[in-house]
C-alpha cells in the first residue's frame, strides 16, 4: 500500500534567499533550544536515575518544554481537542513525519516506542535515548522480550506512544494498524488496568502549498523535508484530537483492540480533514 495519496511524490521546491535566512535563524534557535535543554536533561537525569529508577518525575517536563517552544519557533499553531488520559495508559496515533515528535510531546508527557535503527541515527538517536524512547527490534524472536519491557515501563506509569501504521504517510490517509504491539497490553499484569487512548493528528498546509506539505514518507530525505519546513514564509496549523480511551479488558484479543483504535483514529482524521 502506498504511503502517499498522490500519483507520485512531490518534488522539493527551490529555496529563495529569504527562505535561506529563515532556515538559518530558525535552525540556530532550535539547535540552542534542543541541545541546550538536552544538556540540562542529562544533568538532571544523573540525579533522577539513581533516585527514581525507571520512573522519571522531572525530565519529561523538560522534553515537553522543548517541544512546545520548538513549535513556537516554527510558528506552527497547535490546536488540541479532548483530554490526554491521566491514568495508566498507552497512546496510539497516526504518523505523518518527524513533526509528530514535537506535536505529541507538546500535548502530553509521553515516551515514544521506536524501531531500534533510530537509536543509531546521528542527532535524532541521541535525543531519542535521552528522552526515554523505548527501542524495539522487529524480529519474531524478540517479541516476548519486547513485550516484557513494554509492560515494565507501563507498570511504573510511563505513557508509551507508538504508531501502529508502522510507517509515516503524506498525512492524507490512515493506514491499517499493525496489531503486534497491542499484544503487550493483554498480559495478566496489565489487561484489567491499562487503557489505550487513540489520537488523531492532522497537518494543514500553508496557503498555496500541497496538502502533503508536512508529510515525510517513502524515499524522502529528512534534510530536504526539514529544509522545506524551516524555509516556509508562512506556516499552516496542526489539529490533534484525543479520543476517549479504550479499556483493554473490554476486548477479546489484540486484533479487536487494534481495530477499534484504528477506527477511532481514522474517524477523527477524516473529521479534521472535513471528509
Amino acid at each position: 500500500m502506498n504511503t502517499w495519496s498522490e500519483a507520485e511524490e512531490p518534488k522539493p521546491e527551490a529555496v529563495t534567499a529569504m527562505g535561506w535566512l529563515r532556515v538559518v535563524v530558525r535552525a540556530t534557535v532550535l539547535i540552542v533550544l534542543v541541545f541546550g535543554s538536552l544538556l540540562v536533561l542529562v544533568l538532571v537525569r544523573l540525579i533522577e536515575r539513581p533516585a527514581c529508577g525507571l520512573s522519571r518525575p522531572i525530565t519529561p517536563h523538560i522534553t515537553q518544554f522543548v517541544c512546545r517552544n520548538a513549535l513556537r519557533v516554527l510558528r506552527l499553531p497547535l490546536n488540541v481537542t479532548g483530554a490526554p488520559l491521566q491514568d495508566r495508559a498507552a497512546v496510539v496515533a497516526n504518523h505523518t513525519g518527524w513533526l509528530d515528535i514535537f506535536v505529541l510531546n507538546a500535548s502530553k508527557r509521553i515516551y515514544f516506542v521506536s524501531k531500534a535503527e533510530v537509536a543509531g541515527w546521528p542527532g535524532i538517536g541521541w535525543l531519542a535515548r535521552a528522552t526515554g524512547t523505548l527501542f524495539i527490534k522487529r524480529e519474531r524472536g524478540q517479541a516476548t522480550a519486547q513485550t516484557q519491557i513494554m509492560q515494565a515501563r507501563l507498570l511504573v506509569g510511563h505513557k508509551l506512544l507508538f504508531f501502529p501504521e508502522g510507517t509515516s504517510t503524506d498525512g492524507q490517509q490512515v493506514l491499517p494498524f499493525k496489531t503486534t504491539l497491542f499484544g503487550s497490553f493483554m498480559g495478566a499484569e496489565l489487561r484489567e488496568t491499562i487503557q489505550v487512548q487513540p489520537v488523531s493528528v492532522v497537518y494543514h498546509p500553508p496557503e498555496g502549498k500541497p496538502k502533503s506539505f508536512y508529510g515525510w514518507w517513502g524515499d524522502m530525505e529528512f534534510a530536504t523535508n526539514l529544509l522545506g519546513t524551516l524555509a516556509a514564509a508562512s506556516q499552516g496549523s496542526i489539529d490533534v484530537i484525543y479520543h476517549p480511551a479504550l479499556k483493554v479488558a473490554d476486548f477479546t484479543d489484540r486484533k479487536a483492540l487494534a481495530k477499534a483504535a484504528e477506527l477511532a483514529v481514522r474517524a477523527g482524521h477524516n473529521k479534521l480533514l472535513g471528509r
